[in-house]
């Protein structure tokens, strides 16, 4: 789980670089290209499926208040402190509702859904995901909709997870790990541990994926932008 968390992070860092570069100017139509953008889509897919996922793993003993709240908070309060980075940096396309928030809200979704049959879990997941594709309407096109997913016209976001259908990801991976549970598949990856540099890098960035996820893009911007000025120079 670690380690597949740290691919996906380790996407996100690599997503970024290129936006970065992109940014200062060092290459162009890479980042908005509809592959590199379809990679970036894909990456926030995974970490929604990776909710479900958790969410069953962290709680299939009972459910364990204190650690989901203490994880729902960090990950609220961070979601505030980029909606209000990115309010102040980039204020006509602030994160009024990325990844994080999309995250927060989803793992409140799933708790309804964590006890429920697998089939449950995926009939809701599949209609969630469903839904968004056949209907919107301009009543939702404003950030104090959008984020439903409904929206004719999403307003402008460097990042946007809305909840349709997005959260219906996470049901998929509830029902998912639910059904591999039950067919033992714990047992069989057990003898693929840990065993070697790159797998333990990679579950260590797994398990630190927030701070890192929090903390990548202000040191790239602080060595890529201060580059390209000195690059540029006569």
């Amino acid at each position: 789980m670690d380690i597949v968390r740290g691919l996906a992070i380790a996407g996100v860092v690599l997503f970024h670089v290129v936006w970065d570069l992109e940014f200062a100017g060092f290459i162009s139509g890479v980042a908005g290209h509809p592959v590199w953008l379809l990679f970036g889509r894909c990456l926030a897919g995974g970490f929604m499926l990776l909710v479900g996922v958790s969410l069953v793993l962290a709680h299939r003993s009972g459910f364990r208040t204190r650690p989901f709240l203490k994880r729902l908070v960090l990950i609220a309060v961070s979601a505030a402190a980029i909606s209000a980075v990115t309010w102040f940096v980039f204020p006509q396309s602030f994160v009024y509702f990325g990844i994080l928030h999309a995250i927060a809200a989803t793992s409140l979704i799933g708790l309804c859904f964590i006890r429920a049959p697998a089939w449950a879990s995926a009939a809701a997941g599949i209609a969630v995901f469903a839904v968004p594709f056949v209907t919107s309407s301009e009543i939702f096109d404003t950030r104090w909709l959008a984020w439903i997913g409904f929206a004719s016209n999403v307003p402008p976001s460097n990042d946007f997870v809305p909840i349709f259908p997005w959260s219906g990801l996470t049901l998929l991976g509830i029902a998912a790990t639910r059904v591999a549970l039950l067919s033992g598949i714990e047992s069989r990856l057990g003898p693929f541990g840990l065993s070697t540099p790159t797998a333990r890098s990679l579950a260590w960035m797994g398990r630190k994926s927030l701070p890192i996820y929090l903390l990548h893009q202000p040191v790239l911007l602080a060595i890529i932008v201060p580059l390209s000025w000195v690059l540029a120079r006569p």
